[in-house]
């Protein structure tokens, strides 16, 4: 090959080269423009700060807090095992795995990319470290609030604010149309049984509290109020249930646990058993106050209190 013919060959090559690197870095710069400017997103939590995937796809929820992420759609790959038994969760979680924060390898086989639970929970610190975790109080915000910050910290505030407006009318109204029948100054008791014992429950301890006594504004016994309304609950012997009842009451039950003293002559008489305003419901549909659990619990109530009307 002459000099000349070489000259003129390395010459194409150059510009050749040259082409294909400015063409790679447009089409670099056009992906860069097209990426999102940021995947994470950063949470305002209780102890300052959190970066948080702003779409997490695998997601380990250790408390009670299941039914906001399934009722905003968001994947759980790792539960509790209370979240776990609730029926009304079996189909979003049916191949989510039971764990606990004690589950420290079992998570880390899960590969989290957003970890949820209540702040008094051991091995904070390792969980950490597996995948950003952000831990709330229990009764820090209110039940609507506590869905929203659920929704912030997956980055779906919008639909969680537009739900709880949305619930917060349906319940008053609902609340409205109760007080008409039972009656404005008609009292209500919420209790459920466990060990051999009975549990009264205040205004924010699920069970349909929040709904009943908040969101409707009916009437809490003035006994149950004295006893239970500041702690949450109160526990007493089955027995004297009748000295807590008001003009209903609402059993939250479930078969695992002794259920004998439903057929026992002290429970029959309790006037709101005798009147037929005894409500039976299945505790581990309404352990929670998450937004999925709350709606179904409004819609129970309707048809308990208003049957067909």
């Amino acid at each position: 090959m002459n000099k000349k013919l070489f000259l003129i060959l390395t010459l194409f090559m150059t510009l050749a080269l040259a082409a294909c690197s400015s063409g790679a870095t447009d089409d670099s710069k056009n992906d860069a423009e097209e990426k999102p400017a940021s995947d994470t997103t950063v949470y305002e939590s209780e102890t300052g700060p959190v970066e948080v995937p702003a779409d997490p796809q695998r997601v380990v929820v250790l408390s009670s807090y299941a039914g906001d992420l399934i009722k905003l759609g968001v994947p759980i790959v790792g539960v509790d095992s209370w979240s776990a038994g609730n029926p009304n969760f079996d189909e979003a979680l049916k191949d989510a795995q039971v764990v606990s924060n004690e589950d420290i390898e079992k998570i880390i086989e899960l590969e989290p990319d957003l970890i949820i639970g209540l702040n008094n929970i051991q091995n904070a610190d390792k969980l950490e470290k597996i995948a950003p975790t952000v831990l709330f109080t229990y009764g820090k915000n209110d039940y609507l609030q506590q869905h929203i910050e659920i929704a912030k910290v997956v980055n779906k505030e919008k639909e969680a604010t537009e739900w709880a407006e949305d619930f917060k009318k349906r319940a008053e109204d609902l609340g409205t149309r109760i007080k008409e029948k039972i009656g404005d100054d008609a009292t209500v008791t919420v209790a459920e049984n466990f060990e051999k014992q009975l549990y009264l429950f205040g205004d924010n301890w699920g069970r349909g509290t929040e709904i009943l006594y908040q969101a409707m504004g009916l009437k809490m016994p003035k006994k149950v109020e004295d006893v239970a309304l500041e702690p949450g609950y109160f526990a007493i012997s089955q027995e004297v249930l009748g000295d807590y009842t008001g003009d209903y009451l609402i059993l939250s039950l479930t078969k695992d646990q002794d259920t004998a003293f439903t057929d026992a002559e002290w429970f029959k008489k309790i006037p709101a058993v005798k009147n037929g305003n005894l409500i039976i419901a299945d505790a581990k549909k309404a352990y929670f106050n998450d937004a999925l659990t709350l709606d179904y619990q409004l819609d129970f109530f309707e048809q308990e209190f208003l049957g067909n009307e």
